[in-house]
């Protein structure tokens, strides 16, 4: 009986060993270096979810003037239409066209553009919004 135990030990101990071996150690330092904590993660999120809103914002706020609201209906447009497709574009998207709106007004604000300039500018940017919601 002494002996019995004696082999379960030592055939406990290989596997044990092959085990350790057979694992190599920088997929257990990966895996540790790759874990991200709860907080982590929700921080994410949550700061994520806060520049899609402000980039929804700023193009919300950039069609709902009535000079843009007029320029979009005279492009035969609707407005209502464009505000939307907002919400239907991924967060890439939104994030390129609210940079380009943000550049729009701000250039207009400098004296850069003129109101026609503006409006054309508005146009083309409902009318490619209108053409990525449209393909997705």
């Amino acid at each position: 009986m002494h002996s019995d135990l004696k082999q379960f030990v030592r055939s406990l101990s290989a596997a044990a060993l092959v085990a350790l071996f057979a694992i190599p150690q920088n997929m257990v330092a990966q895996a540790a270096n790759h874990l991200v904590s709860p907080s982590q993660l929700q921080k994410a999120t949550v700061d994520a979810s806060r520049q899609r809103q402000q980039n929804i914002d700023t193009l919300n706020q950039f069609f709902s003037s009535p000079k843009a609201e007029q320029a979009l209906e005279s492009a035969h447009m609707n407005p209502q239409q464009v505000r939307k497709a907002i919400s239907g574009l991924n967060d890439e998207e939104l994030a390129q066209l609210s940079t380009r709106a943000n550049k729009a007004q701000m250039d207009f604000a400098a004296g850069n553009f003129s109101d026609h300039d503006l409006l054309i500018i508005l146009i083309a940017i409902a009318a490619l919004l209108l053409i990525i919601v449209a393909v997705h």
